[in-house]
C-alpha cells in the first residue's frame, strides 16, 4: 500500500481496518458498502485512502453529503491532510447552484431557478456571470486572479468562497466550477452526481468524467429517498390556481382555458375522495385520455411550456411552465413508479403524484460507470438491503463493530407503552409521559426524547410538562438554522442541571447534530416511526416484494429502524462518552423488530429500567 495521507498522528484500530479495506477496494475497482458506528472518524478513514490513490492518477474524488455540517468536516479534514503532509492538491466545495447565487433567488423552486439563470446568462444580463466568464467560456482576468488566490488559501468552505465573490461581483458557482477543473477532491451534494442534468453541466465545465471518479457517498442511508425524490413529479390544484392567476395577469387567455380545464379534470378525478378515502391510484392513460377528450395532450405540453418561457421573460418564475414539465414527466414509465391522487382536506387541495419507488433507476448507472463507489453510514444495516435497492451488484459489504467501551453505554428496550395507532388514547399518552419522566429523573444531565410525529409528541407533552421538573425545549416544525442553533445552545448550557429536548425522529435533531461529552447523557426513542400505511407505502412494499422477495422489511420495517438508530446515535460520539439509550415501545421487544437491531448494541429488555439507569450512572 502507498503512503496514506491520514490527517492525524494516531490511527485507531478500526480506522486502520477501514483505511485498508477502502484502499484495496479502490485498487481493485470494487464498490464498497460500509456500515461503521458513529464517532469513529469515517470521513478521514475514507477520504485519506481515496485521495492517496487518486493523487498520482487522472482520478477525482467526489465526496457527496447532504448536510452543510458534513461539508465543513470534509474541508477541515483536507486542510489537516495538507498541513500534515504538505501535498498540493486542489479542493472544490460546492452546494446547490441556487444557494450559491447572488441574485436573490431563494424563493424560486429549482426548475424556475434553472430557467431564470439560463435566461440571464443567454441575454448577458447577469453581471456576476459576465464578470467571471468570457464568451469563450474562459475565465476573465478578475476571475483568474481570484482563482489563484483561492488555490493558495484553500481548501476553503463554500461559505467562505461565496463571501469572497461578493466584492468583485463574481458568480460563486462558475468560480467553483473553474476551481473544480484542477481539484483532486470535490465536495458536493448528492444532486451533483445523481441528477444527470446537473452532473453533465458540472462535468462539462470542470472537464471531469464519471469513469475517472471515485464517488464517496456520506450518510448513505439518505440516498434511497433522495434518489427517489429526484425522479418524482407532482402537481396540485394549488399550483393550477397560481398558474390561472399568472395567465390572467399576463393575458394568456388561450392557456387560461387549458388550465381551467385541467382544474376540472382534477376535480372530476378526485370526486370520490373523502375523509374515509383520502387517496387513490390513477392509471397513466386515465389522466391522459381525459385531457385528450378536450384537446391533444402534446399540444397542452408545448403550449404551457412555451407560455412559461414567455412569462419568465417578465418575472423570475412561472407556475404555467412548471405544469408543462409535470405533464411531460407523467408520460414516463410505469415500472418502478406509483401514480397517486391525494386529497389534502386541511388546505382543500388535490395532489397528483408520479412517485418513484426504485432508487436504483438513477443510482445504478452512476455506481456501474464510476471508477469506484463507496457508500458509508453509521446506520447502513442491513448492508444487503442497500446493495439491492441502490444497485451495488458486485459491491463488497463491510460491517464494523462499535469500538467504544460497552461499559460506557446502556441500551434498554422498555416494553411498558406503545405508540401503535390502535392503542393511541389519553390513557396511553399519560403512561408514556410518566415513563419518560421516570427515565429523565434517573439520568444526571440532558436527555433527548424522539417521537414518531409532532402530533403525537404534543399529545404526550400535555401530560409531560406538568410532571417533569427539568427545563423543557420543544422542537417546532420548519425551524430556521438560527432557531435550531439557539435551541442547541440552550440545551448545552443546561447540561449541569439537565434539560429535556422533545424532538421528532425525522425532524431537525434526529440526525446530523453533535452533542459530545456531557451535552447529552440519554436518548429515549418513543415508539416506532413507521411510515403511514398509505398507498405509496403499500406500493413500495409490493414493488420490493416482487423485485427482491423482501417487501415488508425493505419498504416498511428497516426504514423505521434506521431512523431510530440515527436518533440513538446522537448519544455516544466518542470512546469517553457515557450515556443511556432507551427504546420505549413494547413492539421493540417483538422478534419482528428486535432482530433488526445491531447485535453490538447489546439491548436488554427491562421493566426495572429505573434501577438499571441508576446503577449505570452510579457505577
Amino acid at each position: 500500500m502507498d503512503e496514506i495521507l491520514f490527517p492525524h498522528d494516531k490511527v485507531r484500530d478500526i480506522q486502520d481496518t477501514v483505511i485498508s479495506d477502502v484502499y484495496e477496494a479502490i485498487k481493485d475497482k470494487k464498490d464498497i458498502i460500509i456500515h461503521a458506528p458513529t464517532g469513529i472518524g469515517k470521513t478521514a478513514s475514507v477520504l485519506a485512502p481515496a485521495l492517496s490513490f487518486a493523487m498520482d492518477k487522472d482520478i477525482t474524488v467526489f465526496f457527496l453529503t447532504s448536510r452543510q455540517t458534513q461539508h465543513k468536516i470534509a474541508v477541515d479534514t483536507l486542510k489537516q491532510i495538507k498541513k500534515k503532509h504538505g501535498n498540493n492538491f486542489g479542493v472544490a466545495d460546492i452546494i446547490g447552484k441556487k444557494w450559491m447565487c447572488l441574485q436573490g433567488v431563494e424563493g424560486l423552486n429549482s426548475g424556475d431557478f434553472i430557467d431564470y439563470c439560463k435566461k440571464l446568462r443567454d441575454e448577458n444580463q447577469c453581471e456576476f456571470y459576465t464578470n467571471t466568464r468570457k464568451k469563450s467560456m474562459r475565465p476573465t482576468i478578475v476571475a483568474e486572479q481570484n482563482l489563484n488566490e483561492l488555490k493558495v488559501l484553500g481548501p476553503m468552505h463554500v461559505g467562505e468562497l461565496i463571501d469572497n465573490c461578493k466584492k468583485p461581483k463574481l458568480c460563486p458557482y462558475e468560480l467553483v466550477s473553474l476551481l473544480a477543473t484542477d481539484a483532486k477532491v470535490v465536495i458536493a451534494d448528492y444532486n451533483y452526481i445523481f441528477n444527470p442534468d446537473i452532473r453533465d453541466g458540472l462535468f462539462s465545465k470542470a472537464n471531469k468524467k464519471l469513469e475517472s471518479s471515485i464517488i464517496i457517498i456520506d450518510e448513505g442511508h439518505n440516498l434511497p429517498s433522495r434518489a427517489r425524490e429526484l425522479l418524482t413529479a407532482k402537481l396540485s390544484t394549488f399550483i393550477i390556481d397560481r398558474a390561472i392567476k399568472e395567465a390572467n395577469k399576463f393575458e394568456f387567455f388561450n392557456v387560461l382555458s387549458i388550465l381551467k380545464n385541467l382544474k376540472d379534470i382534477f376535480n372530476e378525478l378526485g370526486f370520490d375522495l373523502n375523509f374515509n378515502k383520502e387517496e387513490k391510484l390513477i392509471r397513466k392513460y386515465e389522466f391522459v385520455d381525459k385531457i385528450n377528450g378536450n384537446g391533444e395532450y402534446e399540444d397542452y405540453i408545448s403550449e404551457l411550456t412555451h407560455t412559461g418561457d414567455l412569462i419568465r421573460e417578465k418575472q423570475k418564475q412561472s407556475y404555467v411552465g412548471s405544469i408543462g414539465k409535470f405533464l411531460e414527466a407523467w408520460l414516463n414509465d410505469d415500472n418502478g413508479f406509483a401514480r397517486i391522487l391525494k386529497k389534502d382536506f386541511i388546505n382543500n387541495n388535490l395532489i397528483l403524484n408520479y412517485r418513484c419507488l426504485d432508487p436504483s433507476l438513477i443510482t445504478k448507472d452512476v455506481i456501474e460507470r464510476s471508477y469506484c463507489a463507496i457508500i458509508m453510514s453509521g446506520t447502513l444495516t442491513p448492508t444487503s438491503m442497500y446493495k439491492d435497492i441502490l444497485g451495488f451488484d458486485d459491491g463488497v459489504e463491510k460491517v464494523y463493530s462499535n469500538p467504544f467501551p460497552k461499559s460506557n453505554r446502556l441500551c434498554l428496550i422498555v416494553p411498558e407503552t406503545t405508540t401503535k395507532f390502535t392503542r393511541r388514547n389519553s390513557k396511553e399518552y399519560m403512561k408514556i409521559a410518566e415513563v419518560c419522566n421516570k427515565i429523565v429523573n434517573k439520568v444526571p444531565g440532558n436527555v433527548a426524547l424522539f417521537f414518531p410525529s409532532y402530533g403525537l409528541r404534543d399529545k404526550v407533552y400535555k401530560n409531560f410538562y406538568g410532571i417533569c421538573n427539568k427545563k423543557m425545549l420543544i422542537e417546532k416544525q420548519n425551524l430556521s438554522k438560527e432557531e435550531k442553533e439557539k435551541i442547541l445552545e440552550e440545551f448545552k448550557e443546561n447540561k449541569d442541571k439537565g434539560a429535556v429536548l422533545l424532538a421528532v425522529s425525522t425532524g431537525n435533531f434526529g440526525e446530523g447534530i453533535d452533542l459530545p461529552g456531557d451535552f447529552l447523557k440519554g436518548v429515549v426513542i418513543v415508539g416506532l416511526p413507521l411510515e403511514k400505511p398509505d398507498l405509496e407505502t403499500k406500493e413500495l412494499i409490493d414493488y420490493y416484494e416482487e423485485k427482491y422477495a423482501n417487501g415488508f422489511d425493505y419498504g416498511y420495517i428497516f426504514p423505521a429502524i434506521t431512523k431510530c438508530l440515527q436518533n440513538a446515535g446522537r448519544c455516544i460520539r466518542s470512546e469517553t462518552d457515557k450515556g443511556v439509550i432507551v427504546f420505549l415501545d413494547e413492539r421493540f421487544a417483538w422478534q419482528n423488530y428486535i432482530r433488526c437491531l445491531p447485535e453490538d448494541m447489546d439491548f436488554k429488555i427491562s421493566k426495572v429500567y429505573e434501577d438499571r439507569i441508576k446503577g449505570f450512572f452510579g457505577s
